[in-house]
């Protein structure tokens, strides 16, 4: 009967329950750059996109918990230039990312179709660490907000 464990190999294996502050960091940009491109898509097609979260409630009455999906303001990260062209600012939090080594925060766009695969090249950077030190300034700015 003990035959079948027996041929198991057996380990004193510990699961990770922490991820590195940098790959959270990294995957919360790369939710808001989805999210983007979604944005851009409808943008281009001549569409609204709106965001929706899923919400728990509980009727007051009856105590019972259901969920919803909920409605959620996202601001778009592009805007019209002067030159007629649109302009790029890669967000996080509130803060714009510097996204090369001159500081600068903004990519120049050519119109509205080319929009979601300039962001899909953004999110391949972000998931490559290319903005990890960007991400880290911002996430030092913004922490620096709520101190006393």
């Amino acid at each position: 009967m003990a035959t079948g464990l027996a041929s198991l190999k057996f380990t004193a294996a510990k699961k990770v329950t922490q991820v590195a502050p940098v790959q959270l960091r990294r995957s919360k940009l790369c939710v808001k750059i989805d999210q983007q491109i979604a944005m851009a898509t409808a943008f281009a097609a001549g569409t609204t996109y709106t965001a929706s979260k899923t919400v728990t409630v509980v009727d007051a009455e009856t105590g019972v918990q259901s969920t919803e999906q909920k409605t959620r303001k996202a601001r778009q990260w592009w805007f019209k230039t002067e030159g007629g062209k649109l302009a790029l600012q890669v967000k996080y939090g509130s803060k714009c990312l510097a996204l090369n080594s001159k500081g600068l925060t903004a990519i120049e766009v050519a119109s509205a179709s080319e929009l979601a695969s300039v962001l899909a090249v953004v999110r391949e950077a972000v998931e490559g660490g290319e903005l990890d030190a960007a991400m880290d300034a911002a996430s030092g700015a913004l922490r620096k907000g709520f101190g006393k």
